[in-house]
């Protein structure tokens, strides 16, 4: 980080007060990886956190190609000019050499990135199962203490385990649009069961009687389904983000969606499920770091690769020698037997 910390009560006043300089600064003290930044960031964090909740978290994926972009763009602009503040938490492909953002999602949102209702944070994935970046859950919370009453986090949509955001979010809406081809019916197979909503984009022009035709047989799919939400019965919707038409149903969808849910207390017990899941992640990712910064683990570790590299120890047998020689509590459990 180049420029230097800030005390912790100007994070948290700076955030509550909507400052939109030190909502950045933040957000990105919690993405910091550095281990020094840790303590600050959690002290932020749990100061903010009675301030957050009270917005409605969108998850957003779709096949490559279905235009998530340029659709999150016209409907933060709607909701924006509605009188919502929308934070957008794009999460973009990470460069396998730098590790960084290949996409600038600023650059692909240019309108609703000029709306001082709108906060959009590109976010590399850094690697994570389904796209969804290690920092998300915090970056959201932080969000929210700004006053930002909506939340779209938009993944990278490559198939893979997208379940990750999916108990990240309140609503989840897969985008699809018609023409796609076969190769993309596993990708739909693996993931329909888990959204809320369909919506088939680029319904306008010649494209629209056959998005409308999609749109059917989307529906007669979902009825074999059993609902990822409780109460709640997915359907398929069309709309055209470059013309907007369809946009405005899709946040009314949502909203009915909030009010049902809160209505029945699904809505509230999802929340304290994700609070649940959010700690477990945080406990295996905490076990990892101290596991591999530890270093007498790194010792050991270095030299199990060495072994599995070169045909003398096999993968198994090197990760259970690595955990029952580094970890305590694996080797008293071994003796237990």
């Amino acid at each position: 980080m180049a420029k230097s910390l800030l005390s912790l009560d100007e994070y948290v006043q700076g955030v509550l007060r909507r400052d939109p300089v030190i909502l950045a600064r933040a957000v990105t003290l919690v993405e910091s990886t550095a281990s020094q930044h840790r303590p600050l960031a959690q002290e932020m964090l749990e100061k903010l956190l009675p301030h957050s909740g009270k917005a409605i978290r969108v998850g957003i994926s779709g096949v490559p190609g279905a235009g998530k972009s340029t659709f999150i763009e016209r409907f933060g602009k709607n909701l924006c000019s509605a009188g919502h503040r929308v934070a957008v938490l794009a999460i973009d492909p990470s460069s396998s050499l730098s590790g960084g953002s290949i996409l600038g999602d600023k650059t692909r949102m240019e309108e609703l990135s000029r709306d001082p209702n709108a906060f959009i944070r590109p976010t590399p994935s850094s690697g994570t199962l389904g796209g969804v970046a290690r920092k998300t859950r915090e970056t959201m919370l932080v969000c929210e203490a700004a006053g930002f009453d909506v939340i779209l986090v938009e993944t990278v949509g490559v198939g893979q385990s997208e379940s990750t955001v999916r108990w990240l979010v309140d609503f989840f809406l897969l985008l699809m649009i018609t023409g796609a081809g076969d190769e993309l019916q596993g990708f739909k197979k693996g993931i329909i069961e888990l959204a809320d909503a369909i919506v088939i984009n680029k319904a306008d022009g010649d494209n629209t009687t056959p998005a409308e035709r999609l749109k059917g047989e989307f529906n007669q799919v979902l009825g074999f389904f059993s609902p990822v939400t409780p109460g709640w019965t997915p359907r398929a919707y069309t709309c055209s983000a470059r013309s907007g038409a369809g946009i405005e149903q899709i946040w009314e969808v949502i909203t009915s969606f909030q009010k049902a849910m809160r209505l029945s207390g699904v809505f509230e017990e999802r929340r304290r499920q994700q609070l649940v899941q959010w700690m477990e992640a945080l406990v295996v990712e905490g076990f990892r770091e101290r596991f591999l910064g530890s270093a007498s683990v790194q010792q050991r570790y270095e030299q199990a690769r060495h072994d599995v590299a070169a045909g003398k120890l096999s993968a198994t047998a090197a990760a259970e020698q690595l955990l029952e020689t580094s970890c305590p509590f694996v080797a008293q459990k071994q003796s237990d037997k």
